[in-house]
């Protein structure tokens, strides 16, 4: 089976979030990408203005329904990203179940798109979804620290809680566990944390991420699209697929950066400056250079 992935996220007309945001990367890497949007938005919410639609549980069982008529049932990884309604996520949950049964092999790469910084911008109903239908279902999980808390309603406060975390995930079925941003490091650093079971041992690793003085949207969901891709093409390598996954969104902000400094001439960015140079990264997404190094803890 050819790799292909089924990416069920929001999209943006400009700039680059959700499916915007995974699509490029995934197809560099050789992924073929079907995406199904969850909205349909003219922008991202970090604008002023913003117009578009938000899709239901019909409008997604109506292009799921079209693919499977056609026998179009054949991925080797379901993608999901932000989802705004209860019943257009118990609606993935019935999808994945429907695309493992045809692939007992795909992989579920779910990424709870549910806040960040002490706030949530979904409905709170989302939250019991995900932490008892979804996570059971998933392959690999990619939160942040916020979206850690809620799933399990526990405060990070130290390593030791983030780990605990991180294991009633897996004692929930999921194999793999990116904690992909974290509030344990300092001014200078993000840390991030990540864990897999594979063949019945557990390899833990924590790594130091360089912070860089700015405000980034979409960056959660390049994440997951670029450990997706990694994972596979190294084989579950836990490590050497974080280390890619993040060097390459060093250099993708590092040059996002450096052009809106350039464009905003010494005042403060403005959000169209600040939208991802994916484009313009090709060759970081191909061959991402180590800017990290994982520790591995266990």
């Amino acid at each position: 089976m050819d790799v292909r992935v089924l990416s069920i996220q929001s999209h943006v007309v400009r700039g680059y979030v959700g499916n915007k945001s995974a699509t490029f990367p995934l197809q560099v890497l050789g992924f073929d990408v079907d995406a199904i949007n969850s909205v349909h938005l003219s922008n991202h919410t970090g604008y002023e203005h913003i117009r578009g639609q938000v899709l239901n549980d019909e409008d997604l069982g109506t292009v799921i329904d079209g693919l499977f008529s056609n026998g179009l049932n054949d991925y080797s990884h379901l993608l999901t990203g932000y989802v705004g309604s209860p019943s257009f996520l118990n609606k993935i949950a019935s999808v994945v179940k429907e695309l493992k049964k045809f692939n007992p092999n795909m992989v579920y790469v779910c990424d709870p798109v549910m806040g960040d910084n002490g706030k949530m911008y979904v409905p709170e109903s989302l939250l019991p979804i995900y932490r008892d239908t979804i996570i059971p279902l998933a392959d690999i999980i990619t939160p942040n620290q916020y979206e850690l808390e809620l799933l399990t309603g526990k405060q990070i406060k130290n390593v030791d809680d983030a780990w605990a975390a991180i294991d009633s995930f897996h004692d929930k079925g999921c194999k793999h566990v990116v904690v992909s941003s974290s509030e344990l490091g300092d001014e200078k650093k993000l840390v991030a944390f990540a864990s897999s079971i594979k063949g019945g041992k557990k390899t833990k690793v924590i790594v130091d991420i360089p912070k860089l003085n700015s405000n980034f949207t979409g960056t959660g969901d390049l994440f997951a699209a670029l450990f997706l891709a990694w994972m596979h093409k190294t084989d579950n390598n836990l490590t050497k697929s974080l280390e890619n996954t993040i060097g390459t969104l060093q250099a993708v902000l590092k040059k996002t950066l450096s052009h809106a400094l350039e464009l905003s001439k010494g005042s403060s960015p403005r959000p169209e400056h600040l939208e991802l140079r994916l484009v313009q990264s090709k060759n970081d997404i191909e061959n991402p250079e180590p800017v990290v190094q994982c520790r591995i803890v266990a």
